[in-house]
């Protein structure tokens, strides 16, 4: 088939045509928005229209949902496939999200359930996959001197979420509305496979919300988005994945060498090594293959699915120790093919005990790097996925 890849820079998308293209299909990019951000939805749409009728294809990708996408897609009658990566993503809440020529597909089972009423049998849960060739053929041709420059005790690869956590602008907040809220947080901190943000949160607590947070977040076109569910996962969702990630790193600083990967301040962590940014081709596969442990802290508006950076580190052969998900069994053995913690004090235990335990991390690790290359690479993944978006699906 001819596809039509409509890109805007996620790192997984090169690894998304490379899968395509070895199942023999042809991809045609537009790869505009890569460098011109400022791109409206007016332009986007006559940049699509044009290559189409230039180029018919049998349909349009995406990662992501686009709502002006699946809007030139109706226009075509033309099937518009998308497959989430990220979490929130609030376009899913357009009303753009019921065409009929949609096929949504979305990794997190919980943002799956959520969504699939608004557009029944067009909507599919779907979870991630990893380029294996890729990750193994830049881990095999590495120097020496590269593989010793990023070996590790343990690593974290990733934001802490500080420089771009938009509840920060909460301004002259009430003491009650700040009390419930730090309650909330702390509450859903403890809690690992479940989100109660959003059913704590009353009316009344978000329109004060609303009233101390300078520019709320009010999505532009029609949707089905409310306050409550942008204040849950926008802004609380984030606070939490930041506090989250900060605690970790220092807890687990304090007691073993912690190499950190980001462009995150991290001037409140003086045990932390912050080796800057690590380029997502060239050296993060030998990073997750050359460290004893590779973190996953799953940002919390992922409430059920397996992060992409799960799937990336086995793929190179990587330990991968993470907080629990409710997917995770669906897919790996927990003991066998990765480990996760149940809380902080568990983490430090598992850290400790696997820094000590080289075989035993060594055979979970190839345990894991086996199975996602016999089940969840992006060829398996995409045919999985052409199969539902063409047979299984309701008609338009």
């Amino acid at each position: 088939m001819k596809l039509l890849f409509y890109r805007y820079g996620s790192i997984c998308e090169p690894d998304v045509i490379d899968g395509f293209q070895e199942l023999g299909h042809t991809v045609r990019e537009i790869t505009t928005e890569m460098t011109n951000k400022s791109l409206t939805p007016q332009e986007s749409i006559q940049i699509v229209s044009n290559a189409l009728l230039e180029h018919p294809v049998d349909f349009v990708f995406s990662i992501n949902f686009f709502p002006f996408l699946s809007e030139v897609c109706k226009i075509f009658r033309l099937p518009y496939l998308c497959w989430t990566v990220d979490s929130p993503v609030m376009e899913l809440f357009a009303t753009s999200i019921a065409n009929p020529y949609n096929r949504i597909f979305l990794f997190d089972r919980a943002q799956y359930e959520e969504i699939s009423p608004l557009n029944p049998g067009h909507v599919f849960h779907l979870p991630l996959a990893v380029n294996v060739r890729q990750k193994q053929g830049c881990i095999r041709s590495s120097s020496a001197a590269l593989r010793k420059k990023f070996t590790s005790d343990i690593s974290f690869v990733g934001s802490l979420y500080t420089e771009k956590c938009p509840y920060d602008r909460l301004n002259d907040a009430p003491a009650y509305l700040s009390g419930y809220l730090d309650g909330l947080m702390e509450a859903q901190l403890r809690i690992y496979g479940g989100y109660i943000v959003e059913d704590l949160l009353t009316d009344e607590i978000v329109e004060e919300f609303k009233a101390h947070l300078p520019g709320f977040f009010q999505y532009p076109f029609d949707s089905y988005l409310t306050d409550r569910k942008t204040m849950s996962e926008l802004y609380i969702g984030n606070k939490i994945s930041s506090i989250e990630r900060l605690r970790v790193m220092q807890l687990l600083s304090a007691r073993f060498p912690v190499d950190l990967y980001t462009a995150s301040d991290t001037s409140c962590l003086p045990h932390i090594h912050n080796r800057g940014l690590a380029k997502t081709l060239e050296e993060m596969p030998i990073i997750f293959h050359n460290s004893k442990i590779n973190l996953n802290i799953t940002s919390k508006s992922i409430r059920s699915g397996l992060p992409l950076r799960i799937f990336d580190i086995l793929g190179c052969g990587g330990f991968v120790l993470t907080n629990f998900q409710p997917e995770l069994a669906e897919f790996f053995v927990p003991g066998e093919d990765l480990v996760y913690y149940e809380n902080l004090d568990d983490l430090v235990g598992k850290a400790d005990y696997f820094l000590h335990h080289e075989a035993e991390r060594r055979e979970i690790a190839e345990n894991g790097f086996a199975r996602v290359q016999k089940y969840h690479t992006y060829p398996i993944r995409l045919t999985q996925m052409l199969e539902i978006a063409f047979t299984k699906q309701t008609a338009p």
